[in-house]
């Protein structure tokens, strides 16, 4: 329980921080690269080497992928009958279809699920999340945007993203049974305990709502689709697998029900898949997921 309230305290600090003018205009940017760049990295090297892999652990991968692909035809359906531009479905298809499995996921699994449940959202989201936000996202990016898709910024955004990397790394001394231990293993436990405060201040500095800006039918189902609708039917599609006790289910259903991926949204924006939208998404998605994750959590214990 600790846990849980220290998450709220964290988004509560980082909202309450942006009264302040004496932080530099790029704090959230320099977080966030330390984030990927040094927490992330340090998370996969010390915890996928320890992971058994089975084949219950692809699901939690295979899932994440299963989703995208459902939500974006079920947007595609609701925006022609909704008569929503281009440009909305778009958006829709981006923020819903991708969840924060990372930034906002990673510090409450582990708040509430602990070490084990962070190994297993790690692998929603590096194999998961992380390679559909920098492949098929960015296809239906260029679908339904207005910048032109190229091959190459694809495979490079994959190959020069350093959590990716490392989760490859990671993978090939799980598969030779080498795992990291004495004093390196200390500094990366270190390095990983800066993860929940960092990222939930990052994401609280970032939260910025306004009562007029609510009230758009997209937002409502796009919110609803995502804190809703998405960890619902992924609770059923597991369930056909999964004991509905078994942490990987837990797990799993915790991460789709995140709010919208804050990459996903930077996505939308700049292939100008309207860009207020995408930002509403995951400002109003965030702290309304504060409510739906209790419930969720509640629904699984």
């Amino acid at each position: 329980m600790l846990n849980l309230i220290l998450v709220f305290v964290y988004l509560f600090f980082g909202v309450s921080l942006q009264r302040f003018t004496f932080l530099p205009g790029n704090t959230v940017h320099m977080m966030n690269k330390y984030l990927i760049y040094v927490v992330l990295p340090a998370i996969a090297i010390r915890h996928i080497p320890a992971i058994t892999l089975s084949i219950e652990l692809i699901l939690p991968v295979v899932t994440v992928w299963v989703f995208f692909l459902a939500a974006w035809v079920i947007i595609e359906g609701i925006g022609r009958l909704s008569k929503w531009d281009k440009a909305t479905i778009g958006c829709l298809v981006l923020t819903v279809g991708l969840s924060n499995t990372s930034f906002l996921g990673f510090p409450i699994i582990d708040a509430l699920y602990g070490k084990e449940g962070l190994k297993i959202a790690l692998l929603v989201d590096q194999p998961g999340s992380f390679l559909l936000v920098s492949s098929l996202a960015i296809i239906v990016a260029a679908i339904y945007g207005e910048n032109r898709l190229r091959k190459r910024d694809i495979t490079k955004k994959i190959f020069k993203f350093p959590p990716f990397l490392f989760f490859i790394l990671s993978l090939v001394m799980n598969i030779f049974n080498f795992e990291v231990g004495g004093m390196l293993k200390g500094l990366l436990d270190l390095i990983a305990l800066t993860l929940t405060p960092i990222a939930l201040i990052a994401v609280g500095l970032q939260i910025k709502i306004k009562g007029k800006d609510l009230i758009q039918p997209p937002l409502i189902v796009g919110l609803g689709l995502s804190l809703v609708i998405a960890p619902g039917l992924v609770y059923v599609f597991l369930g056909f697998f999964l004991d509905f006790q078994d942490l990987i289910f837990q797990v799993t259903v915790m991460e789709m029900a995140m709010p919208p991926m804050i990459t996903a949204s930077i996505i939308a924006v700049t292939y100008h898949l309207k860009p207020k939208l995408a930002s509403l998404m995951v400002g109003v998605g965030i702290p309304l997921s504060m409510i739906t994750l209790l419930i969720w959590y509640w629904i699984l214990q």
